[in-house]
């Protein structure tokens, strides 16, 4: 217990600290320059807290229901707190392809994106190096190692990927027809179950930055193999649900293809 209840004060604290920059950000930086700082943090608090929940899991100190429950939790709070931030490169280029966004742009909230991630990463091998957990002092023995995430073959964990970001963006697409109330819920609550269903073969994480700060540093596969896993899987997901919804049901139906006008959220796994 006592394990868990230092994880949970770190969580609130990061989620804090990257509310405060959010802050800060959207007073001082001029013009729309705001929004490269505001993903960069988000970007950060995803990841950093994934790191903390990650090493939780992996230590069997909790079970999973209560492992469950704080990815439902922990995916509120982003969705919450994020303010329209995607953290997920998918989220640029699908505003790249509506016209929201030119290609540079997305370019640079992408290597925003990718620093945050590797930000998040030393700043958890710091706290980690702390010793304020004895789950953390285990850590540090091992030399803050972590092993091969994937439970399944290459290809099956592939698989994975692309029909959790498949799933998470046909979510993100109609959840405008719920109440507004239920709509965090309901995109937390699909998370959540995907988590659950395929966790144990890729990690269910569908969200290739946060995949390259959590997964990309642990051994068992090579870079490529992860990149084939981690990047190509979520981006041919996200792109097959948005062909499949706006492009092949509108024309089989006889209707007109008008871009969706959603909001893109978050779409990230936190355990």
């Amino acid at each position: 217990m006592a394990d868990l209840a230092v994880s949970l004060a770190l969580l609130g604290a990061t989620v804090l600290l990257s509310e405060a920059t959010r802050r800060a950000a959207a007073r001082l930086s001029p013009g729309d320059y705001w929004i490269y700082l505001l993903e960069a943090a988000s970007t950060f608090q995803l990841c950093l807290c994934t790191h903390e929940l990650k090493l939780l899991g992996e230590s069997g100190q909790v079970e999973p229901p209560v492992g469950l429950t704080l990815t439902y939790t922990m995916t509120v709070i982003h969705i919450l707190s994020f303010r329209g931030a995607s953290c997920n490169p998918n989220g640029a280029l699908e505003s790249v392809y509506r016209g929201s966004a030119s290609v540079q742009g997305a370019a640079v909230i992408i290597a925003g994106q990718f620093v945050a991630a590797v930000a998040a990463q030393f700043a958890a091998a710091s706290v980690w190096s702390l010793g304020l957990s004895d789950l953390h002092l285990r850590h540090q023995r091992f030399g803050f190692r972590c092993f091969d995430p994937l439970g399944g073959t290459v290809v099956e964990a592939a698989a994975v990927e692309l029909a959790c970001a498949f799933t998470v963006q046909a979510a993100v697409l109609h959840v405008h027809k719920l109440d507004e109330k239920l709509r965090v819920h309901a995109i937390a609550a699909v998370i959540t179950t995907l988590v659950y269903a395929g966790g144990s073969i890729s990690g269910a994480v569908f969200n290739p930055v946060l995949a390259f700060s959590i997964q990309f540093p642990c051994s068992g596969h090579t870079y490529l193999e992860y990149c084939f896993v981690y990047w190509l899987g979520p981006v041919l997901g996200m792109a097959s649900c948005i062909l499949l919804f706006e492009k092949i049901i509108p024309f089989l139906s006889g209707k007109s293809t008008v871009a969706l006008d959603v909001p893109v959220v978050q779409k990230e796994k936190t355990l």
